[in-house]
């Protein structure tokens, strides 16, 4: 008798659906899903190999995450126009928050934690000199999320990243607007050295710079649009 096939997963499985999530996730933080363009859960699934159910249910959630929103018209999906007004909650919310984690992450800082720190840093650093904006975001997104993850604090961790899949689309667009020159002056040597230091109040201020520069940027953008 031959040998049974094995079996091929289930494209429902709650695997598969949990990784199509994170899939689509990442592409939104990292800006591959450019805003103001619509694209179809047909396109979706079949870039990334898999039905349309998965496609459909992580897209659910990223629409009550406020990341996508659905074209009632004509069922396409697109990232939601940044306002003014709501570039400003973010930055403020972005403020509340990131800055608490890196000053909680300060105290747990170990010399594993800063030397892959330094390494992401190099990265976004070589991503910048080359105007690799794939690189770029990508290594931006872990240097942060790398220092806030060793804060311990799984709510604040949570909130954001939330906000990080909002603003990642137009990130990617600012900085394909300022290019590499505009982007240098980040302030991600000056955390290091606060978190070498273990300075919790001096990595806070390091990352809320950080983040104003980068949202100052923003603006200039969004208001350059209107």
């Amino acid at each position: 008798m031959a040998e049974p096939k094995p079996r091929r997963p289930l494209a429902d499985s709650q695997a598969v659906h949990d990784q199509v999530y994170a899939a689509i996730r990442q592409a939104l933080i990292t800006g591959r899903i450019a805003p103001g363009v619509g694209v179809s859960l047909r396109s979706l699934a079949a870039e990334l190999g898999v039905s349309p159910m998965p496609v459909r249910d992580a897209v659910r959630r990223l629409v009550a995450e406020r990341a996508l929103e659905i074209n009632p018209a004509n069922k396409r999906l697109s990232v939601p126009s940044l306002t003014a007004g709501r570039l400003e909650q973010l930055s403020q919310a972005r403020l509340w928050i990131e800055p608490e984690l890196a000053a909680r992450a300060a105290p747990q800082t170990d010399a594993a934690l800063i030397k892959t720190l330094t390494a992401l840093d190099a990265e976004v650093d070589a991503a910048l000199t080359l105007g690799d904006v794939d690189r770029y975001m990508a290594a931006n997104h872990r240097f942060h999320f790398t220092l806030y993850e060793r804060a311990g604090a799984e709510v604040l961790l949570s909130m954001a990243g939330g906000l990080w899949l909002q603003i990642g689309p137009f990130m990617r667009v600012v900085f394909g607007r300022v290019g590499a020159d505009g982007l240098v002056a980040d302030r991600h040597a000056e955390a290091l050295e606060a978190l070498k230091a273990r300075d919790a109040d001096a990595a806070r201020q390091a990352i809320a710079a950080d983040l104003s520069e980068g949202m100052d940027k923003m603006r200039a953008a969004v208001k350059g649009r209107g």
